[in-house]
């Protein structure tokens, strides 16, 4: 999965974010309120784990925006706080799980993971491309002969290429994609994706083009 992490302590962020890339998932991490604002307006992420105190504006602002816009993300509120009239007020404006700091990595999973399966129970919506289907919910490829096997970063890549519908994806937004914004990782790890997926999609009329200084796009052949 995708996961946004709102955390102003960095050395907290962390240790999220490493915990979580060893699940498997995919990591943008942001330090502040006015950040985060602006970044989950456009972001398709699964799951919102978002700290109570941050700078600039606070998290439940942050939750409340959320939701007032019809955004359903699951969200688990992070904070120092313990009494249970702060955890009313987050739940209250619509978060889905509370935790409170300090907390064991263990129990941080097991949040996620049940907030998962609420992601799980979304309606399916299938985009087509060549002789593909793509199961946005399920995240899966499929063909005429049945689902594809293809490793999650290159479906997340599929995805992100997909969704741009034709039009040219940075390398830059490609690795945020597999990885999460910010992740300590270089751009040419795109490229040696990029020519795996290509390999797998070639026999089902998708195509990936390389523009040069631009990025790529994904289509379908006649």
């Amino acid at each position: 999965m995708r996961i946004v992490v709102v955390e102003d302590n960095v050395s907290v962020a962390k240790g999220i974010r490493y915990y979580l890339q060893d699940e498997g998932h995919a990591v943008d991490v942001l330090h502040d309120g006015g950040a985060a604002q602006s970044f989950l307006k456009d972001d398709d992420g699964d799951i919102v784990v978002i700290d109570i105190n941050l700078p600039e504006v606070d998290g439940l602002t942050v939750l409340r925006q959320m939701r007032a816009r019809g955004d359903a993300r699951p969200v688990l509120l992070l904070t120092a706080r313990s009494e249970t009239t702060d955890k009313v007020k987050g739940l209250d404006a619509g978060a889905d799980d509370y935790l409170s700091k300090p907390f064991e990595m263990d129990e941080f999973g097991a949040r996620i993971r049940a907030l998962s399966r609420r992601v799980g129970d979304k309606p399916v919506k299938v985009t087509k491309i060549g002789d593909l289907e793509f199961d946005q919910t399920a995240r899966m490829v499929k063909s005429a002969d049945g689902t594809l096997d293809i490793p999650r970063r290159e479906i997340a890549l599929f995805e992100r290429l997909l969704m741009a519908e034709g039009r040219i994806v940075s390398k830059q937004l490609l690795l945020d994609s597999l990885y999460g914004t910010g992740a300590d990782v270089d751009e040419p790890v795109v490229e040696v994706y990029v020519s795996r997926l290509r390999k797998r999609l070639q026999p089902f009329r998708v195509q990936i083009i390389v523009k040069r200084g631009l990025g790529y796009l994904m289509q379908a052949t006649p």
